[in-house]
């Protein structure tokens, strides 16, 4: 799916369609001022638009947490966020209103938590974005890891829930099980069928079946990279790999 509704942001349509602050966002970028914030006003808004809108805004309130933008992190930001050629100055134009904005992360956060109560694995997508992109220039920073701790207890993630996430993007000699969400004390049956499930929950096709924006694509694809290269980790630990291979001789 590509993020159509782009083209869009020169009219103050989808800012009203979507409402709340992000609404009031986009209809800043578009030169109207909408002091809706309870929610949209044509029903429910496109997953895609609360999703795109959502990481952009918080991205650009994580650039100003540090006072430092990397060209390391806007090449990071672009990978992730799809932007048509077109429309490439109108997002940059959108990331650098939110940077400056006075609403805080907070309000951005809070309406994409409400809008994603149902959805848990979108928070998820959109806090493994975040890390995507504070990593991109080789750590996470001090003022970009508090804030990042602070948007995943907006969103309801908890700590087991929040290091999960963090050891796939921050290199530490800790044990892969931590991707994985796993133990040591499981069996390499119960491994093999907890990675199995993993990699089935977390594949980009399935995110594409579900009609999620290419942003969702994109990070679940990453993310599955950092589940296989734990698992390898595990194999070559356990020898899984070498014992598949006399079993099936």
């Amino acid at each position: 799916m590509t993020s159509s509704f782009w083209g869009m942001l020169g009219g103050g349509g989808l800012g009203l369609a979507l409402g709340g602050p992000l609404g009031a966002l986009l209809g800043a970028l578009a030169g109207h001022v909408l002091v809706d914030r309870e929610g949209a006003l044509f029903g429910q808004p496109p997953r895609e638009l609360i999703f795109t809108t959502g990481l952009v805004a918080l991205a650009a309130k994580m650039a100003r947490s540090d006072g430092v933008v990397t060209r390391d992190e806007i090449e990071a930001f672009r990978a992730i966020v799809v932007i048509p050629p077109e429309q490439k100055q109108r997002i940059e134009a959108l990331f650098d209103l939110a940077r400056q904005t006075s609403a805080g992360f907070e309000a951005y956060a809070e309406q994409i938590a409400a809008s994603f109560r149902d959805e848990p694995a979108l928070l998820e997508d959109v806090l493994d974005g975040l890390f995507l992109i504070a990593a991109a220039d080789g750590a996470v920073h001090e003022a970009e890891h508090a804030y990042l701790r602070s948007v995943a207890a907006i969103f309801g993630i908890g700590e087991a829930g929040f290091a999960r996430i963090e050891q796939r993007h921050m290199r530490r000699p800790d044990d892969p099980y931590l991707v994985l969400g796993a133990s040591r004390e499981m069996s390499d049956y119960e491994l093999r069928r907890h990675y199995r499930r993993l990699v089935a929950d977390n594949h980009p096709d399935r995110e594409i079946a579900r009609g999620l924006p290419e942003e969702a694509v994109a990070i679940a694809t990453r993310r599955l990279a950092a589940i296989n290269a734990a698992w390898d980790l595990i194999e070559r630990e356990r020898g899984l790999g070498s014992r598949r291979l006399e079993h099936s001789a």
